[in-house]
């Protein structure tokens, strides 16, 4: 079925064209009765016709159309570029021109929206870094104070003071090598090296890493029944250890005395192993869980400052874990507890 969607410029004359030579030759040939008469006109004024309107359209129109293009494109236009305005564009037609615009238009939209959900995310991570730095350091500068002051003539509270000066500026020092962590991560500066070890038994290493905070807590860890089966995996093995590390830490601080750690190992696909890491704590609220990996985000008191920490734990096991193009996901219910679980490749020969 004919229809005038998507004519070109040249598609859109000859029709044009052909509306007014049709009634014009026709007109000539009832006045003058002779056939070839109102051809002959019929031709004239097509292709006179033809040539007038497609030379308004490609020259008038066009132009502007190409002007467009150039302002959504924004660039001194190539030699592949302008082959493309003087051939291809003039093939298109008008709603073709108006669907790249609309196109061009979202897309214009979808970047406005992302720069303003970075800037906000920009501005809250720079207070949350200003607020980092600052608790440590104003606490510092309390305990010199107060030395200075005369304290530092009292041996029992300057020794105090000097202890909690100390245990402040390791949280610093703890913050600064977190951040600068995450941003060798970012610019890929940190390479992996893989390599195929067993899951389990770095796991096992880290719980007994970990023992005597655990043991504080009488906290007990353990692998999953039927996890015990020892299951190769293909990564960067000091990397998931750090992992690891911050996995069994998180649920060590907010897990319930008296409660347990559990770590469970899956073969899924063949290709791919699932570790998961769980606790029978306090739980994280639903509304929380898309932002756990985001850095400093704090869900509630539950999870404050006062257990420790930089509050980049978790961005950093992204981190990592994205590294090896793997995913990680949290699942949560308050006074249930929390399950941290990650992907790797399995054993590779």
């Amino acid at each position: 079925m004919f229809t005038t969607k998507n004519l070109s410029p040249k598609q859109l004359s000859a029709l044009t064209a052909l509306f007014l030579a049709v009634p014009i030759g026709i007109a000539f040939y009832v006045i003058e009765n002779i056939w070839w008469i109102g051809f002959a006109a019929l031709i004239i004024t097509f292709i006179g016709s033809y040539y007038l309107i497609s030379f308004v359209l490609e020259w008038f129109i066009y132009r502007k159309i190409k002007l467009i293009y150039k302002f959504i494109y924004q660039t001194k236009a190539s030699k592949r570029e302008e082959t493309y305005y003087k051939y291809i564009l003039p093939q298109k037609g008008i709603d073709e021109v108006r669907e790249d615009v609309e196109k061009w238009a979202e897309q214009r939209s979808a970047e406005i929206e992302l720069l303003k959900s970075n800037e906000a995310y920009r501005k809250e991570f720079l207070q949350n870094l200003a607020h980092e730095f600052k608790t440590p350091i104003f606490a510092i500068q309390g305990y010199v104070d107060t030395l200075l002051d005369g304290a530092m003539n009292n041996p029992e509270v300057s020794i105090k003071f000097l202890e909690n000066t100390k245990r402040n500026v390791e949280r610093m020092v703890n913050l600064v090598e977190d951040l600068d962590e995450i941003s060798k991560l970012e610019s890929g500066e940190q390479p992996l090296y893989k390599e195929n070890f067993i899951i389990q038994e770095l796991i096992k290493e880290v719980f007994e890493t970990l023992s005597i905070k655990m043991t504080s807590r009488n906290i007990k860890c353990n692998i999953k029944k039927g996890c015990e089966s020892p299951i190769n995996v293909f990564a960067d093995k000091e990397k998931i250890r750090q992992v690891l590390n911050n996995l069994i830490m998180n649920a060590t601080k907010y897990g319930k005395e008296n409660g347990s750690i559990t770590a469970s190992i899956y073969k899924t696909d063949g290709k791919h192993v699932l570790i998961e890491i769980s606790d029978d704590g306090i739980g994280i609220a639903e509304e929380h869980l898309l932002r756990v990996f985001e850095r400093f985000y704090r869900t509630d008191s539950g999870r404050s400052r006062h257990v420790g920490g930089t509050g980049l734990g978790l961005a950093i096991c992204k981190h990592i874990i994205e590294a090896h193009n793997q995913t990680i996901h949290v699942r949560s219910k308050l006074d249930v507890g929390t399950t941290v679980g990650f992907t790797l490749d399995a054993k590779k020969d």
